[in-house]
């Protein structure tokens, strides 16, 4: 039975549609005719519509952890790392303790899609450290969650109720791309013996590609 291999024909799409996919937030309501409940809400849906739809580098970095070992614990803690780490940089962002390089942040994003789906490809089992390196790339990916959130700013009487909202957003989306991907491929494919080769493998090679052009165009002509 022949494994599955992606197709040029398939990917050159991708490479070209998805960084066409603005991950940018318009916030058309007048925060300061809402209550405290519908602030919350509205940053909530924020942080969600920033990872779906619109998060294609987050959504990707995701699946990426996820489809090493797809057991639900195991890239649950992942992803809870990935939140923490990511909330810690954003909260100090927004607070204006530090100021991410937008022209830095980006690139590095995309590179750590790569790394992630190039480890994927070689690796043959979930590594301790794992969880470690996903929680750096977590505090860059903060980063860019920023860039997307300073345009839109945080309200002043409520700014770390609506940042918590945001991230709980967030979560909550990570969370959806982690249940979808297991309902459709960990569920029913994770403990087939060609699951690494025939998953695994394809799908991570796909992410890469995406990811190394991703960073090009980051680099060269954003």
């Amino acid at each position: 039975m022949s494994s599955f291999r992606p197709s040029a024909r398939y990917l050159l799409p991708l490479l070209v549609l998805l960084p066409a996919v603005s991950d940018a937030h318009v916030l058309d309501v007048d925060l300061s005719k809402l209550s405290r409940t519908d602030i919350l809400w509205t940053y909530l849906q924020l942080g969600f519509t920033h990872i779906l739809p619109l998060g294609l580098d987050h959504i990707l970095f995701v699946l990426s952890i996820f489809f090493l070992e797809p057991r639900l614990k195991p890239v649950l803690w992942q992803a809870t790392a990935f939140t923490v780490a990511h909330s810690i940089t954003l909260g100090f962002a927004m607070y204006g303790i530090i100021a991410p390089p937008t022209a830095i942040v980006e690139p590095v994003i995309a590179l750590s899609i790569l790394f992630v789906a190039i480890e994927n490809i070689f690796a043959d089992r979930l590594n301790p450290w794992r969880v470690a390196i996903v929680f750096g790339f977590g505090l860059i990916h903060g980063l860019g969650f920023a860039s997307a959130l300073t345009g839109l700013g945080l309200p002043r009487t409520m700014f770390f109720e609506s940042l918590i909202s945001f991230n709980v957003g967030v979560e909550l989306g990570q969370v959806s791309v982690i249940l979808l991907a297991w309902l459709l491929v960990g569920r029913w494919f994770s403990n087939k013996i060609w699951y690494k080769q025939r998953v695994v493998i394809p799908a991570s090679v796909v992410i890469g590609l995406v990811a190394a052009y991703w960073t090009v165009e980051r680099v060269f002509f954003t």
